[in-house]
C-alpha cells in the first residue's frame, strides 16, 4: 500500500454500505467513525443501513413488477429487461442511484461463516442487475470500460479470530483469498478499483483501547482511500488472457499460483 499524499483531497462522494444487526456493534461504531470522519474532511456521504433499511435480502420475480406470472423468471435476461425499462423495485433503484453518485463505495460488515452476511449478499445480489452492473449490452467485465470504473472500494471487516488464522499458513486461508469474491467479483468485475481491506480482529473481545486503536488506524485507510494503490488485478482486454478467460502462459512471476495469478507482481 502507498502512502497518502499530503496534499489536500478534491471533495469526493462515498457511499457506505453496513450490514449487522446491532446498532450498538462494533461495525456499527466503524460505519459511524467512516461517516463522521470523511465528513469532516470534506467529503459528501450517505450510508446504507441494510438492517436499519429492513432490506429485502432475497432476489425473486417480486424484484421485477412487470414479470408476468406465467413465465419461468430468467434472471438475468429479466432484470436487465426492467433496469434498461426502469421497472426495477423502488429500494433496488435507490441503491443504484447511489452507486452512480459515488466516487467511492465502502462495504462494513462482519465476517460470517466466510463470508458477508446474506442481508449484505442480498443487497448484492438485488442491486447489481444485468444492465447495470454487467451484461451482454455493457463492456466487458474486468476491464478499463466495465460500467462502475472510476471508484474507489473498501472492505472493512470485522473478525473474531486472530490475525494469524488468516495468513499464508493460518487455518483460515489467506485472507486475500476469502475476500476474493467481494474484491475480485463485484469490485474488479465491474469496474470498481478495490484498495486493500482493512480489517479489525479479535473483534468479539476488544478493549476500549483497542477500538481507539481500530478508530486511529481506520482513519489512516480512509485518508488514503483516493491515493492508496489499488490491487493490481489484470484485465480481461488487456492482452493476459485468451479467448477463454484463461491466463497465458508466462504471464504470472514464477511460483506465482491460485488467485495471486490474476493480479500483477507488485513492484
Amino acid at each position: 500500500m502507498n502512502g497518502t499524499t499530503s496534499q489536500p483531497q478534491q471533495p469526493k462522494k462515498i457511499l457506505i454500505v453496513s450490514a449487522h444487526p446491532e446498532p450498538r456493534s462494533l461495525n456499527a461504531t466503524l460505519t459511524a467513525f467512516a461517516a463522521g470522519h470523511l465528513r469532516a474532511a470534506g467529503h459528501e456521504v450517505q450510508v446504507s443501513d441494510l438492517y436499519a433499511m429492513k432490506w429485502k435480502a432475497t432476489l425473486d420475480a417480486d424484484d421485477f413488477p412487470d414479470h408476468p406470472g406465467d413465465r419461468p423468471l430468467a434472471v438475468m435476461s429479466d432484470s436487465e429487461r426492467a433496469t434498461l425499462a426502469g421497472r426495477l423495485t423502488p429500494d433496488v433503484a435507490a441503491e443504484q442511484e447511489k452507486l452512480r453518485w459515488s466516487d467511492a463505495v465502502i462495504l462494513q460488515f462482519p465476517m460470517w461463516w466466510f463470508s458477508a452476511p446474506a442481508i449484505l449478499k442480498g443487497w448484492i445480489d438485488r442491486v447489481f442487475t444485468a444492465g447495470f452492473g454487467y451484461g451482454p449490452a455493457l463492456p466487458p467485465p474486468y476491464s478499463e470500460g466495465a460500467p462502475l470504473v472510476g471508484r474507489r472500494a473498501l472492505v472493512s471487516v470485522t473478525a473474531g479470530a486472530r490475525e494469524t488464522s488468516f495468513s499464508d499458513r493460518g487455518i483460515h486461508g489467506r485472507l486475500a483469498d476469502v475476500l476474493h469474491p467481494i474484491q475480485h467479483g463485484l469490485f474488479w468485475f465491474t469496474g470498481m478499483a478495490p484498495v486493500e481491506p482493512f480489517v479489525t480482529y479479535h473483534a468479539n473481545e476488544l478493549p476500549p483501547e483497542r477500538v481507539e486503536a481500530a478508530r486511529r488506524a481506520y482513519a489512516r485507510r480512509l485518508d488514503g482511500l483516493f491515493t492508496d494503490a489499488p490491487v493490481p488485478f489484470r484485465t480481461l482486454t488487456g492482452g493476459d488472457y485468451d479467448h477463454d478467460m484463461r491466463l497465458l502462459p508466462g504471464r504470472e512471476a514464477p511460483g506465482t499460483s491460485g488467485l495471486d495469478l490474476h493480479a500483477h507482481p507488485r513492484p
